[in-house]
């Protein structure tokens, strides 16, 4: 089978997802096709040099539906004739692009794709597109639906994660990215935004919050305690769902959870005759894809089953793997991934993550794939992989290795 090579991986800073963010004025398209651009110039693509553009994005509503990713190739500078397309697997719609688009690589379905995603949480409000697991009663009541929040809670409860130490990855989260901001760990990757002047909108992620300590942690509400034991009651859902639990402890907040942001990164993948005649020089192959679903109501377990599926599927452990990113969707998320597999937290989220940089949804697979990469070549290192929970119960993950 043919090798789908990683070439180049880009993303836009994350501005912070309200009204008074820097990325704020600025549409899902004309940052997605920011992006684009900046990936035909940084690697000197013309005509329809790509198969196709595949992009993630979740709330697909408004200036974010109606095919975004083909919207995006029409305003950037790419050809015409390169399609897109539009996919949404929740939190993992950027990872997702970029796996599907290795496949077709891999499969022989063309040279080369350009994959990612955007989300303008600012813009268009999370949720806003509607949900059947959330508003169709009968689907609510047979998945013992809760919200993520919750979720994150419950994971919490049954696999013994305190307050203290939820708090205490969020701490290290922002120390981490304060650290690699400094240090310019990004650089090589970081698109500045501009406006259509040319000016400089953002250069920098704007939700990173230095100084953040166990104190100023420990002075947050729990976010899910009011809809979990208040109306409308979805603490004694779950406990019907997990009648062995006495209760659900609330520990996440705003603090420990993952941050609503602004942002998009893109990816582009190829086979090596493309890159040959580019005159291009691949920095990673895409070694294994995997996906699996799991069950609704915990809903964001599955990091750990995909991990399992993944190393399975490819005949490999997970001491072959150097650096881990696992999206820091909530503290919990990460606290059971490095429980399960009993890995050294020095090898899982080296940069900070979501908590301290914010999650946008569809776009934050492709960043962390492309966070993993830098760091593997900074470091020397020889193999990463990246995986994300996912809304309704699924996981995703990759593995790539440095050429």
């Amino acid at each position: 089978m043919t090798e789908a090579y990683i070439y180049d991986a880009i993303r836009s800073p994350r501005g912070k997802g309200r009204p008074d963010g820097a990325l704020h004025e600025v549409t899902s398209v004309a940052l997605s096709a920011q992006m684009l651009n900046a990936i035909q110039s940084r690697n000197g693509l013309s005509g329809p040099a790509v198969e196709d553009v595949i992009w993630g994005n979740v709330t697909q509503i408004g200036e974010q539906g109606g095919c975004l990713a083909r919207s995006a190739v029409l305003a950037s500078n790419l050809d015409q004739a390169i399609p897109g397309l539009a996919i949404n697997r929740f939190c993992a719609s950027g990872m997702e692009a970029v796996n599907l688009a290795a496949n077709q690589v891999k499969g022989g379905a063309g040279s080369a794709y350009i994959a990612g995603g955007v989300e303008m949480m600012s813009r268009v409000a999370m949720g806003s597109d509607g949900a059947a697991i959330a508003v169709d009663p009968t689907l609510a009541m047979k998945t013992y639906f809760v919200p993520q929040g919750i979720s994150a809670d419950i994971i919490a409860t049954e696999y013994g994660f305190t307050r203290e130490m939820a708090d205490a990855l969020a701490v290290e989260s922002q120390r981490r990215a304060v650290a690699a901001w400094a240090d310019k760990r990004f650089a090589r990757s970081i698109v500045p935004v501009r406006d259509m002047n040319g000016l400089t909108i953002l250069d920098h992620d704007e939700y990173i919050r230095p100084g953040t300590d166990m104190a100023a942690l420990a002075s947050l509400k729990p976010a899910f305690k009011d809809m979990g034991e208040g109306m409308p009651g979805f603490d004694r859902v779950a406990l019907m769902k997990y009648p062995h639990l006495e209760r659900i402890e609330h520990i996440h907040h705003a603090g420990n959870s993952s941050g609503i942001v602004d942002g998009a990164a893109a990816i582009l993948i190829g086979n090596a005759d493309f890159g040959a005649a580019h005159g291009l020089k691949p920095r990673a192959r895409i070694r294994a894809t995997a996906k699996i679903g799991t069950d609704p109501t915990i809903m964001l377990t599955g990091p750990v089953p995909v991990t399992e599926k993944i190393l399975r599927d490819s005949g490999m452990a997970i001491g072959d793997i150097d650096l881990f990113e696992v999206n820091e969707a909530f503290a919990s998320v990460v606290l059971r991934f490095q429980q399960a597999f009993d890995v050294d937290p020095a090898r899982v989220n080296v940069n900070g993550g979501s908590i301290a940089m914010g999650h946008p949804l569809g776009a934050t697979g492709a960043i962390i794939i492309g966070t993993l990469l830098d760091e593997l070549e900074r470091t020397g290192k020889s193999t990463g992989l990246a995986t994300l929970c996912i809304a309704s119960g699924m996981g995703v993950a990759t593995i790539i290795e440095r050429v």
